[in-house]
């Protein structure tokens, strides 16, 4: 499928259901034409058919397991080669939660495959086309556990704590262009990745549980305040900037060439 030169396109990984469909509603109700990524070619044809009758834009699926190599470097090709590419939604995600040592080597190796090389893969494609075009938007869909680990999560933290620094490293380095990036960090959200990561739906708190409508508004009203971190249920935005000071303390008292007192022996 071809898009009009005029119309500006997003990619959405993860998009057949939950947040990258959401995402992909909402984005579509701003103009984009979409490009959407997912494995389940049924539900993916069905919900670009449906907003593209809903929202007058074009919406293109592309069946895909980015964890897999092949599907990987498709979708990467795309990325690098779509001039009217201007939003990469990096939403696919999985966790397989549990003790490291009750679960296998490919529950980990699954989880960093697709939350941490996929998502870092398919930047690497956007952003010298975005920093040639000085435009372009990149959201990342992280994690409050990328900031805490649980006994059950220190696989899927880790490669969402790699999300969060990663995102954060990159907004840095193109401080000062026109591409923007905007990590998420969402608490828990009725997604159907719960019912496969070993915990179920069910089991979770109703009281703390985010719909993933709410989760995406919420998000992309961070990202039209400009906001370049944003935890769609944290309602002290200040607690993020006291988090940020301390850690900035924390790194600046490194920089001292021998060892603290506590350590030197006596």
């Amino acid at each position: 499928m071809t898009h009009p030169p005029s119309r500006k396109v997003a990619l959405i990984t993860g998009a057949s259901a939950g947040i990258g469909a959401v995402y992909a509603d909402r984005l579509a109700a701003r103009g984009y034409d979409l490009i959407l990524v997912a494995r389940r070619a049924d539900r993916l044809q069905a919900l670009c058919d449906r907003l593209a009758k809903a929202h007058g834009i074009q919406a293109e699926p592309i069946v895909a397991d980015l964890g897999q190599a092949d599907d990987l470097a498709r979708v990467e090709a795309i990325l690098s080669t779509n001039d009217n590419l201007h939003v990469l939604v990096n939403n696919a995600g999985i966790a397989r939660l549990g003790k490291v040592s009750q679960r296998s080597a490919d529950d980990a190796l699954s989880q960093i495959a697709l939350n941490i090389t996929a998502l870092t893969r398919l930047t690497q494609a956007v952003v010298p086309r975005f920093i040639a075009r000085n435009a372009g938007l990149i959201v990342n869909i992280g994690s409050v556990l990328g900031i805490h680990s649980l006994p059950i999560s220190a696989v899927y933290s880790g490669t969402k704590a790699f999300v969060l620094h990663y995102s954060t490293g990159l907004q840095q380095e193109l401080a000062g262009t026109q591409v923007k990036v905007q990590v998420v960090l969402p608490a828990s959200t009725a997604t159907e990745l719960w019912d496969l990561s070993g915990v179920p739906l069910a089991a979770l708190n109703k009281d703390g549980l985010m719909t993933a409508e709410h989760m995406v508004d919420a998000a992309l009203a961070g990202l039209d305040q400009g906001e370049t971190v944003t935890f769609p249920s944290v309602a002290d935005a200040g607690l993020w900037d006291r988090y940020e000071a301390a850690r900035s303390q924390l790194f600046a008292a490194t920089q001292v060439g021998t060892p603290a007192p506590r350590y030197q022996v006596l």
